[in-house]
């Protein structure tokens, strides 16, 4: 019994909370009491002919929409062309299966606009037929004909309300897709790139120098990439799988291993009042970091690094900087695509990157706004 229980609350959970099961039950309770209080006392054929009619469509779209949606719906506009028919008796059923089915009609995703704009104006030019054969007033018809619009664009604001929110989860699943394929990426171009130069160079000093000795060196330094590239590809795994903690603490941690990593001095600055800021926004300027402390470690081995991050009016900054050396070239300097690959990133969150020399140090800052 537990079991099935659970097994119809998940069914209810992942339901469509409008047009789904539940709704379609209520529904169905609601005509069936309609039906069996209706008592009709002029034409009580046409009137219960015209509402069963109307019921068997109802019933038919239930087992039919789920296989064959097109013909569904369209049994259900015709279920409510019927109940229209007879709405002008008085009675409160045949009102209740038209706006009932209507509604529904217009918030199914299958109908098209033209579908439903031909069956609304079918069902108001029916009630309103009905109407004066039983001789209701006209103020009457152009209120039950006003109330018919109104449900009928109300349901329409909902339809594309939910197409909406389908679009943008579908848009935020391919970002999210386009995210995780550009951090491995990342990771293992690294990796592979400089596991694929030190191959060369082992290759190179054993065919043309023979050189046993610094060919195994160079093979072993490979193998020890081959483990970081793929501690580094866990790693990037498993960060993509769990929250992004905040900024300021992520870039402490980070500063503090490089620091132990490579025995430099290194340094966090933070200015500006700290915030949260979207998570995409932390993602890019973490990964733009590692990348400058990776690059600074490269090509500034022993040299200090200070990493700033501050809080501006509406952006967030993030600048690492490291010196080198006078009339040599600029260490630190992203190498083969890294630059790109961190302006790339960053424009994708409306960020900017400018990278350089300033002052006989070389600096990286990006920029990403709120």
């Amino acid at each position: 019994m537990r079991e099935v229980w659970g097994r119809v609350v998940r069914l209810l959970a992942a339901d469509d909370p409008e047009t789904g099961r539940l709704v379609r039950l209520l529904i169905t309770l609601v005509l069936a009491w309609s039906l069996a209080t209706t008592s009709p006392e002029r034409a009580p054929a046409l009137e219960w002919a015209a509402l069963g009619a109307s019921m068997a469509c109802w019933l038919a779209f239930v087992v039919l929409d789920g296989r064959f949606p097109r013909v569904a719906v369209a049994l259900l506009g015709a279920g409510s062309v019927i109940a229209a028919l007879v709405s002008g008796s008085g009675d409160a059923g045949p009102p209740v299966f038209v706006f009932a089915m209507l509604l529904l009609f217009a918030a199914h995703g299958t109908p098209g606009m033209g579908a439903i704009a031909a069956v609304t104006a079918a069902d108001m030019a029916a009630m309103a037929a009905g109407m004066v054969w039983w001789g209701q007033p006209r103020s009457a018809i152009v209120v039950r004909g006003a109330v018919v619009v109104c449900t009928v664009l109300f349901a329409l604001h909902r339809r594309q309300y939910r197409r909406a929110q389908q679009d943008r989860a579908r848009a935020m699943a391919l970002d999210e897709r386009a995210r995780i394929a550009r951090e491995l990426h990342d990771v293992l171009a690294h990796s592979l790139g400089a596991l694929g130069v030190q191959l060369e160079v082992a290759e190179a000093v054993l065919t043309e120098r023979g050189d046993v000795e610094a060919a195994v060196t160079r093979i072993r330094r490979s193998r020890a990439l081959a483990r970081e590239g793929l501690v580094e590809a866990r790693s990037a795994v498993a960060a993509l799988r769990e929250d992004v903690p905040p900024l300021p603490d992520a870039l402490s941690l980070m500063v503090a291993e490089h620091r132990r990593d490579h025995d430099v001095a290194a340094e966090l600055r933070t200015t500006g009042t700290r915030r949260p800021i979207t998570p995409a926004a932390e993602v890019c300027l973490l990964r733009t970091a590692r990348e400058a402390l990776t690059n600074a470690a490269k090509h500034a081995p022993g040299e200090p690094v200070t990493v700033e991050i501050g809080y501006g009016d509406a952006a967030v900054r993030l600048v690492v900087r490291n010196p080198y050396a006078l009339g040599s070239e600029p260490a630190g300097m992203p190498v083969g695509h890294g630059l790109q690959g961190m302006r790339e990133r960053l424009a994708l969150a409306g960020g900017t990157l400018g990278a350089g020399p300033v002052g006989g140090c070389w600096e990286v800052r990006a920029e990403v706004p709120e």
